[in-house]
């Protein structure tokens, strides 16, 4: 077969992700390359993910190089992957899934996001993690912090924050676990679709026979079944990463059992809900659940977040 070539962002973690796919690819005896693409969130740091826009932040400039042939994949943290791909594209696998909660991180040794007589600065680009605080630590203040992990810990030891809330899957893959202060509680900070897994995404001129390999090395079926669960919820939701949505799928015995919900952005308003379905039902799991939150009062949420974007 031919070489494999592997397109990323290029920043430590994402490499990090890339150099795992292509040793899956290795050990399968199959030869790739790494190519590094700089996207749009990567550029712009001055400015939220939800003011850029939700959809393609991190991906648009990959997939161009997908369709042009210029790359055969692309390798990305699936919780940033837009609900919906763009005409042509999929993703085709995803990676054994990490720990999949948060944690707050700090050089400040013992902090803990319920310790009020300790006001925090927490820095984070999550509109989930700023709605989850004003909802449940209405006492934390919260900065907005982008940029890549190493920039982001940079800019809290300079002083931009007391703390930084962040998945736990990024931090263990960086060897940035000794700053972890807290493990956050998956009742409350319900991670983000996806958090965790790596995803691949490729166009539909790829040849069956590389998608296959690809396909072969890298997905895990027990994570891929909870993924499709998590994002199928959000498909319904219509939902990216700027919305303050989190899903949750886990395996109890040979049952997935979704959690799943949406928080408005002030806090005051919290839906969650929570349903089990055996694994062929995956995506109806994550539609039906999807729905209930919508009746519920997720319409209305939603509608004020999109007005406030107009």
């Amino acid at each position: 077969m031919e070489k494999i070539r592997i397109g990323t962002r290029g920043s430590k973690l994402a490499l990090w992700q890339a150099y795992y796919v292509q040793d899956r690819l290795q050990a399968q005896g199959i030869d790739s390359e790494i190519i590094t693409i700089e996207t749009k969130g990567d550029k712009v740091l001055d400015v939220s993910i939800a003011k850029i826009g939700s959809k393609g932040v991190f991906t648009e400039e990959i997939e161009e190089q997908l369709r042009q042939g210029q790359i055969d994949i692309a390798v990305h943290s699936a919780k940033d992957m837009p609900s919906e791909l763009p005409q042509g594209f999929s993703l085709i696998a995803f990676s054994e899934r990490e720990k999949e909660h948060d944690v707050l991180v700090s050089t400040q040794k013992g902090l803990n996001l319920s310790d009020a007589s300790r006001p925090l600065v927490v820095g984070t680009s999550s509109t989930r993690r700023v709605a989850i605080l004003k909802r449940f630590y209405p006492h934390i203040r919260t900065v907005e912090v982008r940029g890549n992990l190493q920039t982001r810990i940079r800019k809290m030891e300079e002083g931009a924050c007391d703390a930084l809330l962040l998945a736990y899957a990024g931090v263990h893959r960086m060897g940035y676990e000794a700053m972890i202060q807290q493990h956050l509680p998956l009742a409350h900070f319900t991670p983000a679709a996806g958090q965790g897994s790596v995803a691949i995404e490729v166009y539909e001129n790829l040849s069956s026979e590389k998608r296959q390999a690809v396909r072969a090395a890298i997905n895990h079926p027990a994570t891929e079944q909870r993924l499709l669960a998590e994002r199928a919820y959000l498909h319904t939701l219509e939902g990216g990463c700027s919305i303050p949505s989190f899903a949750l799928a886990e395996w109890k015995g040979d049952l997935l059992q979704l959690r799943a919900g949406l928080v408005s952005l002030d806090g005051s308003q919290w839906i969650v809900k929570e349903e089990s379905a055996p694994a062929e039902q995956a995506e109806a799991l994550g539609h039906k659940l999807a729905q209930a939150v919508l009746a519920e009062g997720g319409k209305a949420i939603l509608a004020e977040i999109k007005k406030g974007k107009a």
